[in-house]
């Protein structure tokens, strides 16, 4: 039932990523540092129609395709009130920590998380608006545009939605990976060059983003940008990750970290709905509720595609 303030959602979509893995795995930093502990019920990429109001909310809600911000700040903090409910010390993060997420036939949301999606988003691309909003933050943090060269290092959903906007943007992407398993994925999402670990890439770039978990990488993006150029982390590996803070000085570099989608999730809806970002081709396998487990532990193919989805009317 939804409270003052919340709306329940039929959820039509539920994406599985790399954190939901982990959170099954019980390999999640949160789980070390005590912020969360089982039960969890995960599912913070989703999709669906608003199918019940809370008191106060407005009718024109009912019946609305959405999407939601799984960041939910307290509301009355510093950081909240400056926009900055993401990093909010009392948050919460839908399907992750202290909140329900949509891994489900139903998610219980507040109003304020959420954002319609119009028609010319299908339920597919609905479910991809928050790794799209992730990959539109990396892109922006990097400054992508006309004449300037992007390295994307791992080509999973991140890194390759990145790509797609970086490209949108207007700049020349390109993308190292371990192997060639996914090069002509990647060409799709708009990379110029496909660069692996045998074949590393040659010069240096206006920026690097890191998408993996490799513990290794942060160096090695430090490694691979033009002086005064940009370095953007947004993979976190499972163990720390050293750099030699020299590299930042005497490159003149700028360092950006990135927390979650929340300030890409609306620019993300505009660059899938006027198709300037086609998101599809990340998903090849749908499957019910009735899969979810075998999804979380790894066991279900996610074909030519880097995700799996989850179906719950299936």
């Amino acid at each position: 039932m939804a409270g003052p303030g919340q709306v329940v959602v039929d959820v039509r979509r539920a994406g599985i990523c790399g954190t939901d893995v982990e959170l099954f795995s019980e390999k999640l930093a949160y789980f070390a540092q005590g912020r969360i502990g089982y039960p969890i019920r995960p599912g913070h990429e989703w999709c669906g129609v608003v199918s019940a109001l809370g008191e106060g909310v407005d009718p024109g809600w009912l019946g609305a395709r959405v999407t939601g911000d799984t960041m939910l700040g307290c509301g009355h903090c510093a950081r909240c009130a400056a926009g900055r409910g993401h990093v909010c010390e009392d948050r919460r993060e839908v399907g992750i920590m202290g909140w329900a997420g949509g891994l489900a036939e139903q998610v219980l949301v507040r109003v304020s998380s959420l954002y319609r999606l119009p028609d010319a988003i299908d339920d597919k691309a609905g479910a991809l608006v928050e790794p799209g909003g992730n990959g539109w933050r990396a892109a922006s943090a990097a400054q992508a545009g006309p004449g300037k060269r992007v390295l994307v290092c791992g080509p999973g959903t991140i890194g390759l939605l990145t790509t797609a906007f970086a490209t949108a943007m207007g700049a020349e992407v390109h993308i190292w990976a371990l192997d060639r398993g996914r090069e002509e994925l990647a060409i799709s999402f708009g990379a110029s060059g496909y660069w692996t670990a045998d074949d590393p890439p040659l010069g240096t770039y206006d920026a690097v983003v890191d998408c993996t978990d490799d513990q290794r990488m942060p160096a090695a993006a430090l490694a691979r940008v033009e002086p005064a150029g940009r370095v953007v982390y947004i993979g976190i590996a499972g163990v720390p990750s050293l750099i030699d803070s020299r590299d930042v000085i005497l490159g003149d570099l700028t360092v950006v970290g990135i927390l979650g989608a929340s300030a890409g999730l609306a620019p993300a809806i505009e660059y899938y709905a006027d198709g300037r970002v086609d998101p599809a081709r990340i998903v090849e396998v749908t499957v019910g509720l009735d899969e979810a487990a075998e999804a979380l532990a790894g066991k279900v193919s996610t074909g030519a595609g880097t995700k799996v989805h989850i179906d719950p009317g299936r």
